[in-house]
């Protein structure tokens, strides 16, 4: 929701808060932002190397060389699209978009249309395009469910104020675990609907288990667990609705909120299919909503792991003088969120000072 955008020393002021802006909305918020703040920002300049030089870094760009002390990396984790190993079995006959290429049904054939992963790129690309007449098969394997609106108000409000979101990553019992959970299955409609399997059962996108394999004569195979999955995602959106509820008991606000109330179960027919011909035309398209990975390529420093990711701890890098903001769950659960990078900044500044003033040159 459009309040949630907070940064430092500034806001959305306008006269919706409860909305949801659209891309061009998001785009002029942070342009004003970079207004407001007047910061020496190099546009249109792109960083092809970052080696380290001596006491510091060498930052090579397209326009030119800078030396500096510290660097920080934020170029963001959603910078590749993510393609499973099976993709490469596809049958030339069916046609492959990633949920970053697509932009709208009109690139997509008519017939049927498999959506591999179902968060929140994931459902909201099924819903879209089962609504424009195709016929879709999601694929589903983890994911976390969650209504948009809990108790009348918003779920990322109750997330904010219940301290959901400032859970840090050093209060979890397995933080290499919590970067990987998948995002909310969360869509911003001015009707505030939720987006789940349930409403995509409705609208008669067809659920499958997980794509477990793709065979050399092009057969799809899904594993047997979507009842599974789906109960998981039940639970777990159980046990955040019961946080909710416990706050707004132990601060007062039962009397002033709606009452509390569990969706549904999620439908699964008793029988979904463990495999399908992709050869055979009744799938013409396959949209990977996989996730995404980070391009490091340019960072020509020994600090990524065996899945290119920066090792780091809080977002400071195992190399003095490096440090990495805008990443899944970096210090806390909102690091990946506009609202969450004013706190993280905050923090990794106050280390970055320290840093400077521990080995500043005489």
């Amino acid at each position: 929701p459009n309040w949630q955008s907070r940064l430092p020393g500034f806001r959305y002021d306008g006269d919706d808060p409860d909305g949801y802006r659209t891309m061009p909305e998001v785009i002029d918020f942070l342009g004003n932002y970079a207004k407001a703040i007047s910061a020496p920002v190099r546009t249109h300049t792109t960083v092809t190397s970052v080696r380290s030089d001596g006491a510091g870094y060498l930052v090579r760009t397209d326009r030119g060389e800078w030396r500096c002390r510290t660097v920080v990396l934020a170029s963001g984790a959603c910078n590749i699209a993510r393609l499973p190993d099976v993709a490469s079995r596809v049958p030339p006959s069916v046609a492959m978009l990633t949920a970053q290429s697509y932009r709208n049904p009109r690139q997509v054939a008519d017939g049927g249309v498999m959506v591999v992963g179902a968060s929140s790129s994931g459902t909201q690309i099924a819903q879209e395009l089962q609504r424009s007449g195709r016929q879709v098969t999601l694929s589903v394997g983890e994911h976390i469910r969650a209504p948009r609106v809990y108790r009348g108000k918003d779920l990322e409000w109750w997330m904010d104020a219940a301290g959901v979101l400032d859970e840090r990553y050093d209060e979890v019992d397995d933080i290499r675990r919590a970067r990987r959970v998948p995002s909310l299955q969360l869509a911003g409609t001015p009707d505030r609907t939720t987006l789940d399997l349930n409403a995509l059962d409705d609208l008669g996108v067809r659920l499958i288990g997980r794509l477990a394999g793709i065979t050399e004569d092009g057969k799809a195979q899904f594993a047997g667990s979507l009842r599974n999955m789906c109960a998981l995602s039940d639970l777990k959106m159980a046990r955040l609705l019961d946080l909710i509820d416990e706050w707004a008991r132990a601060n007062g606000l039962d009397a002033t909120v709606g009452p509390p109330d569990r969706p549904p179960p999620t439908r699964v027919e008793d029988n979904p299919p463990l495999g399908l011909d992709l050869a055979g035309g009744a799938i013409r398209t396959i949209i990977w909503a996989t996730g995404y990975q980070p391009d490091y390529s340019w960072l020509e420093l020994p600090v990524l792991d065996r899945k290119g990711h920066v090792r780091h701890d809080g977002g400071v890098v195992e190399h003095p003088g490096l440090y990495l903001m805008g990443t899944q769950f970096l210090r806390r659960r909102k690091s990946a969120l506009i609202d969450g990078a004013g706190d993280d900044a905050r923090d990794l500044s106050d280390h970055l000072a320290s840093y400077l003033g521990q080995n500043s040159v005489c």
